[in-house]
Order: structure tokens, then sequence, then C-alpha cells
């Protein structure tokens, strides 16, 4: 090890920031960052000196806490805007308005939740809802996650086999399956419940969006076929 990395190990161990460090060694903050990354200590104090600024620079967290949300906030509503621009190039695509329609009635629409779910118990349901994730959305397969939700009497390993070949995604992305018990726990749901999930706030947005351009779009042919009557 270099003396001058040795100084530097024995500066951060007494709790010195990278910048106090690199100002005392003139060393570059990206080399010292580079050294200390693998370093599960140096990242205890990394969270100790950031906790200590917070509490010594009230203002300064409120004004970072503002700027993260407003962050956040600029990028949601930049994938709701893509999901105006796109939306007349899609709306006429059955298996888009068929997704959608799945999603409408099914699917999660918690507006704090970056996952995007659908669960059922349709095998055909949950099919034609990946078929519309990757080819009219055109998610990367391996971003498509399934897992079940089984009766004690359900054999894991065949219902992953059925719900492998249904929805043509395969084994290795599905997670651990659930099982659960009921009053009535045997063969209630042949299948079980097939979760199919993707986490991508971006995308999250932009399905609520398209269900919301729909509702306008419904409510203007429902006010046109009333007028022409």
């Amino acid at each position: 090890m270099r003396k001058d990395q040795e100084k530097a190990f024995e500066l951060r161990r007494q709790k010195k920031s990278y910048k106090t460090i690199a100002k005392e060694l003139g060393i570059p903050k990206s080399t010292l960052a580079g050294w200390f990354k693998n370093e599960l200590w140096s990242r205890d104090i990394r969270d100790e000196l950031g906790r200590t600024a917070s509490l010594s620079f009230p203002e300064k967290l409120k004004r970072i806490v503002a700027a993260n949300k407003k962050r956040w906030a600029d990028w949601h509503q930049q994938a709701r805007d893509e999901a105006v621009a796109e939306f007349p190039k899609l709306k006429d695509d059955p298996l888009f308005l068929a997704g959608l329609m799945l999603y409408w009635g099914e699917g999660n629409k918690t507006p704090t939740s970056s996952q995007v779910k659908l669960a059922n118990s349709d095998p055909a349901m949950i099919r034609l809802f990946c078929l519309f994730l990757k080819k009219t959305l055109l998610v990367p397969e391996e971003r498509i996650k399934v897992w079940l939700l089984l009766y004690p009497d359900l054999v894991d390993s065949v219902q992953k086999n059925f719900w492998s070949k249904a929805t043509g995604v395969p084994l290795t992305q599905f997670n651990k399956s659930i099982y659960i018990v009921g009053k009535h726990p045997t063969k209630r749901l042949s299948y079980g419940v097939c979760n199919v999930t993707v986490s991508s706030r971006q995308l999250k947005e932009r399905i609520v969006k398209w269900i919301e351009l729909y509702q306008i779009n419904f409510q203007k042919y429902a006010f046109l076929k009333k007028a022409s009557k």
C-alpha cells in the first residue's frame, strides 16, 4: 500500500471526511472513493458524518430533501409527458387497449408504489398481460418477475411449470411461492394465483396516465354519442 494511501486510511479511521483528507494530502476525492468503496467501516463513518451534518445544518437538510422531492416529481412528470406523446400511436392497438383495461380492473394502481403488478388465477388473462408487457410495451423479459400464491395441497414445481408455459416467462424469473391456509385449503384454485410484476416507477406512471387518457376519450365519446341523438 502506498504511503499516502496508508495515511488516508489512518485519517479516515479518525472519522475525517473525504474533503478533509483530500485537502490535507492533496489527493482527489475520486481517488479516495476508489480506495474506500469496498470498506464497510468507511461506509459506517460516511453515514455517521452524514447524520452529524444533518443535525448540525437542519436548513441544509431541508433544502436537500426539497431538491430530491422536486427531482423525483420532475422525473415522474417526464414519464407522464412521454405517455401523452405515445398515446396517439398506441390507442388503436387491440393488445394495448386489452392490456390497459386488464390493468385498470386488476392491476396495482397505488400511487406510492413503484411496482407494476397484476394478479389473477385465470391463465388466459395472465398470458395476455405478459404479451402486453413484452410485445406492446417492450419490457425486457428479464425484468418480468412472477410469484405464485398457493394452497397447501398444490405442488410448487408443478404450478410453476404450468404458469411458465402459460405466460412464456422462464422459470428463472419465478420468485419463491407463498402458501396460504384458508377455510377450505384444498383445490379452491386449481393453479393458484399468479402475480406478474415489473419494478419500474416510470412504467407505472405511463400506464396510469394512459388509463386516465382512455377515461377522457370514453367521456368524450359518450358525450358525442348523446349529442348526436
